[in-house]
């Protein structure tokens, strides 16, 4: 079937399953990722004038590289399988643009070549093809992880083997696994002398993305390391802490009730996960031939303003914790700055929220 995307028409195969049967995988639910791909990569072409080449890395139907090579970009296409290819060939005809198509696994593509962007939006989890596009990629590599249950610690045994960190599975736990996705991706660079930093990141539709912007020395190595880090979580009163360092010190009882069921996770990353001034640059590139573009708007509006604190909260959560009626977001975010915390919403879902206050601070600075 032909269907149109952005500035672009692609064809696309039926699809009876989820990435399961022989077809060509494309799925229509990641409009909006891919829409907000193309003005992250306005944007960033803007901050980085060199940037000019992109690696659609799983092309599948090509319909994110084929919107990258319309936007102008040097554009190679890789996929392993034949059908794959074969239609990303015929896509880009379509549009009446070139580029590369390649059939290969992407790892040993990026052994052999260098690109300025990579983008690795795989069927699952990232970390397989991750050491050969952080150590071969010039500015910025792009990850999608669809495995959201061994990233938030749903499934902990396999969150542990593929990400190499101590994932839980709390209230925030979408929030939790692209914290444990950057962290292994920050840790996979380092390795290779290079410095990862998250510019732009969030977690939408089952899935988790984020956008990392590279430095080519052992120092800024060092630096993105300086951002990892533990949350130490009570299961009782919902009470949480972060803990900067490689080493976690966890409490052994909680240091607000005192209940000893608590949970650390890591090595996390703690820090920024976007940079507010490239989320407003990006939503500056978001054009109304999008499908998603109000969308798109609205979760870049969310990520500018949101606040920068390693875990967020749900207000529902909290006062069916507390057995207490919620309110109005606008009101209860107005009570925390009324009281003197900083507090913004998250863009997690339509309850959450951030803020510098803990647990009994907000449920103080909210009991009225």
């Amino acid at each position: 079937m032909q269907i149109r995307e952005g500035a672009v028409e692609i064809e696309v195969p039926e699809q009876e399953s989820e990435g399961i049967d022989d077809a060509v995988f494309f799925n229509p639910v990641q409009e909006l990722n891919r829409d907000l791909t193309v003005a992250a990569l306005r944007a960033y072409r803007e901050r980085e004038e060199r940037a000019n080449s992109y690696l659609d890395a799983m092309a599948a139907s090509g319909a994110r590289g084929v919107r990258a090579a319309v936007d102008g970009w040097d554009v190679t296409l890789c996929d392993l399988d034949p059908d794959a290819v074969a239609l990303c060939e015929r896509n880009l005809e379509r549009n009446g643009v070139e580029g590369e198509v390649v059939e290969r696994d992407v790892n040993a593509l990026l052994h052999e070549s260098v690109y300025d962007v990579v983008d690795i939006d795989p069927f699952g989890t990232p970390m397989p093809f991750a050491d050969a596009a952080l150590a071969n990629t010039r500015d910025l590599v792009c990850v999608t992880a669809t495995d959201t249950a061994p990233l938030c610690g749903a499934h902990f045994d396999s969150g542990v083997r593929k990400y190499s960190a101590i994932p839980r599975n709390t209230e925030y736990h979408a929030e939790m696994g692209l914290r444990v996705l950057v962290s292994a991706l920050v840790r996979t660079a380092a390795r290779y002398d290079v410095g990862a930093t998250p510019i732009l990141s969030h977690a939408t539709n089952h899935y988790a993305r984020t956008y990392l912007d590279l430095d080519h020395s052992a120092t800024d190595a060092n630096e993105a390391i300086d951002g990892l880090g533990h949350v130490h979580h009570c299961e009782d009163c919902l009470h949480r802490e972060s803990e900067p360092g490689l080493i976690a010190h966890p409490p052994e009882t909680c240091p607000n009730c005192g209940g000893n069921r608590v949970l650390t996770a890591g090595p996390i990353w703690l820090g920024q996960l976007t940079d507010s001034e490239f989320a407003a640059a990006t939503r500056e590139q978001v054009s109304e031939d999008m499908g998603t573009a109000e969308d798109c708007r609205d979760l870049l509006d969310t990520l500018e303003d949101e606040l920068d604190e390693p875990t967020h909260f749900d207000q529902h959560k909290l006062c069916k914790q507390w057995t207490r009626s919620a309110v109005a977001m606008d009101d209860f975010l107005e009570q925390l700055r009324d009281a003197g915390y900083e507090a913004t919403r998250a863009h997690y879902g339509g309850t959450t929220f951030k803020t510098d206050a803990a647990v009994s601070e907000i449920e103080a600075a909210t009991s009225e």
